[in-house]
């Protein structure tokens, strides 16, 4: 959460102020409305982008038991062709080497039998099910190569209500907020809470109370996992503590940057670094680096350890959460005692008091209220969006055609599927394969499936780039479909993701870069420069940002991290129109709430949008509501408008930009009649605005006494 706020002009004498601030305070505030959200949006795009359009494997550690001759086979098969993929340990003892697994010391351990038996491939897929697919993935095909029967044995698997694998993450990314948003916040409204001596029972208290909220929600009230009630909220409370202790420290040497750095290290690197959603052998080797001591990583593994391996390998995490209190608290201290030394030293002003875009200061308790609220709610959203949508895929009802001969042949084998497949599939019976294709081209279906009439095999039709998770579902669930039949099965991709775009998620990735672009650039600026609110003056810099976002997000995706190639003006083209719509939905909230526009813009553009959009798991596999909201938001549209560029030669591009674009127009349509019941304001209340009582009261117990006498002078009334 980044909040910048200008200072107000001081008085110099009684009854007047200084002149306007000068030209380059002004060029300052202006430069600091495209810094932050130029900073903040490429840290994203980069780290989401870095880390899952491509992944790929290198030393992940698997060990292997069984007859040397067997083992010198398996190992040079896998080097042959994964080079460098597999860190492969020789090991005696197959007990052993599971335990190492459970003990997440390797990701797999692997024991040949000697010829004719079947060997046995040991995962735990509570440690990271990609990561366990991933052992899958690298040694089973080799096995098949060299006349080897393998099973696969979970030795730790994930609970049966959390069969995504995502309930952890979630549950550690909840924690982490609660300790760093309200940090940011409390800066700008009550910069004086972040005294040490107030800060700190503060900020066991607010732990006290969100760890077992949190818990609740992601537990008792969601169901993705059950039990460990007290370790959990301890875990919990320790994470916030720590992180709210650390953001205080980042406060004390970057004011306002502090959430900056709290974006990179807790986000864009400690969420990857974490391992719960992908293997950090897939990813560049300072994650693994990061992972001995960010909060994010230890805060998750701390949690899975706890949930799913009865605690074992908890305490070296738990240990660097506490460490990382300690350090941060002696660090707060000896720069509070150096400032001290200062004469010259003062403690910031507040420079928000109301963030709600009253026209008046919240009282004390107001003030406080709203500042607790902000996380509580953002968390509350993200647990019951995000999490809600993933933690347990339950596919419904995915369109998928059956082709026959006949139509008759068609619909009596549609009869037959759905007796065995129930409610996972919309089954739609074909009598042409190439009407069958082009539903499958279109999106229309998911897939198409020809059945075994004139050959000895059937054949099953898939889109892949129109989402990866539901072309592999489907690919396994006719895969025994086939088997049943007696049929082989010939898989006909007719949109195979780019090398570069293995796991599917390179739209989701610049789409969500458009969106936090444009909510971005009104929250910041009605943060750090009001004075540039009115529509008149922020429409022309709404606009030079909705050139330059997408052209940036284009340059990481692209030359950077080489997620795309090419297709830049489409891309640009679709990504202005997108930055400038969320923008104008985003200011419409602004106007209404203030700071506090950030939580429906976030709420409706991210939340709710990610799972809607099919960008990350299919719409077939989240809750019918997802699938509702697919038609409605702007995020599946700027996904979708991603995807045809890519793979699809542009062909929705047009409906989904006139979509996106429709949402700008009202939206700015909805400003233009807000600004004319609701004038703008274009000074922000901050301590220096003593029009309004209440803000000597809330202020009276920091200033010095000197400041607190009445000197009969009085601030002119707000701007309004």
């Amino acid at each position: 959460m980044t909040t910048i706020a200008p200072q107000e002009p001081t008085s110099t004498r009684a009854g007047e102020q200084d002149p306007a601030p000068d030209k380059r305070e002004a060029i300052g505030r202006l430069v600091a409305v495209f810094l932050f959200p130029l900073l903040i949006v490429a840290m994203m795009v980069t780290g989401t982008l870095l880390t899952t359009h491509n992944p790929t494997p290198h030393d992940l550690p698997i060990a292997v038991v069984g007859p040397e001759a067997q083992i010198d086979q398996l190992i040079a098969a896998v080097d042959a062709e994964e080079p460098g993929a597999v860190d492969f340990e020789v090991m005696d003892d197959a007990a052993a080497a599971q335990q190492r697994v459970v003990d997440r010391e390797i990701a797999g351990a692997v024991r040949l039998g000697g010829p004719g038996e079947t060997a046995t491939i040991a995962t735990a897929g509570a440690a990271g099910p990609s990561q366990a697919s991933l052992v899958q993935a690298l040694v089973a095909p080799q096995l098949i190569a060299l006349g080897i029967d393998s099973q696969v044995s979970d030795l730790v698997p994930l609970g049966e209500h959390d069969t995504g694998g995502v309930a952890v993450m979630f549950l550690a990314m909840a924690f982490i907020m609660a300790g760093y948003m309200p940090m940011s916040l409390i800066l700008s409204a009550s910069p004086k809470t972040l005294r040490i001596r107030r800060i700190v029972p503060i900020l066991a208290a607010w732990a006290t109370v969100t760890a077992p909220l949190i818990w609740w929600i992601v537990g008792p009230l969601l169901g993705a996992f059950e039990g460990h009630a007290l370790p959990v909220i301890g875990i919990g409370w320790l994470s916030v503590f720590t992180v709210g202790l650390v953001q205080v420290f980042l406060t004390r040497i970057l004011g306002p940057m502090a959430s900056l750095a709290a974006v990179l290290f807790i986000s864009v690197l400690g969420g990857p670094a974490s391992g719960l959603t992908s293997s950090i052998h897939t990813m560049p080797g300072v994650f693994a680096m990061l992972q001995q001591f960010l909060p994010t990583p230890a805060t998750g593994q701390a949690l899975a350890s706890i949930i799913y391996f009865d605690g074992n390998g908890a305490w070296p995490h738990i240990l660097v959460l506490i460490l990382g209190a300690l350090v941060a608290f002696a660090a707060i201290l000896a720069i509070d005692a150096r400032r001290r030394r200062n004469p010259e030293h003062t403690d910031p002003e507040p420079t928000m008091l109301t963030l709600t875009g009253g026209s008046k200061p919240h009282s004390a308790l107001g003030k406080y209220l709203s500042i607790a609220m902000f996380p509580v709610i953002m968390i509350v959203m993200l647990l019951s969006t995000l999490l809600a949508s993933t933690y347990q895929p339950s596919p419904k009802d995915m369109p998928i055609a059956v082709v026959a001969g006949t139509t008759e042949q068609a619909e009596n084998a549609v009869a037959g599927l759905e007796q065995s497949t129930g409610e996972l599939f919309d089954l739609r019976a074909f009598d042409s394969t190439d009407t069958a294709a082009d539903q499958v081209r279109s999106r229309e279906v998911v897939a198409a499936y020809q059945l075994p009439t004139s050959t000895p095999e059937a054949t099953l039709t898939v889109n892949q780039a129109a989402g990866v998770s539901q072309a592999k579902l489907v690919e396994s669930i006719f895969r025994q479909v086939a088997d049943s039949q007696d049929a082989g099965l010939r898989i006909d991709n007719l949109a195979p993701v780019d090398a570069r775009d293995s796991a599917g998620s390179v739209s989701l990735g610049i789409a969500q870069g458009w969106m936090m672009a444009g909510i971005l650039i009104v929250i910041v600026a009605a943060s750090a420069a009001p004075a540039i609110m009115r529509l008149r003056t922020l429409l022309p810099i709404l606009g030079a940002w909705a050139l330059f976002a997408p052209a940036m997000i284009w340059l990481i995706a692209g030359p950077i991290v080489g997620a795309v190639s090419g297709d830049f003006l489409p891309l640009y083209g679709a990504g202005v129109v997108a930055v400038f719509a969320t923008a104008t939905v985003t200011l419409v909230f602004s106007r209404l709430i203030g700071l506090y526009a950030v939580i429906p813009a976030v709420g409706i553009l991210v939340f709710l949008g990610v799972p809607a959009s099919g960008g990350a798991l299919s719409i077939y596999m989240t809750p019918e509501v997802f699938r509702l909201l697919h038609d409605v938001l702007p995020m599946p549209a700027a996904v979708e408008s991603i995807r045809s560029i890519l793979y699809f030669g542009s062909d929705t591009l047009a409906h989904e930009l006139v979509f996106v674009g429709l949402w700008g127009a009202i939206s700015l349509t909805l400003v233009m009649l807000i600004d004319k019941l609701k004038p703008v304001r274009t000074t922000p209340l901050t301590a220096a605005d003593d029009a309004h009582p209440v803000v000597q009261t809330i202020l009276s117990d920091a200033a010095p006494a000197s400041t607190q006498e009445d000197d009969g002078s009085r601030t002119p009334p707000i701007e309004r």
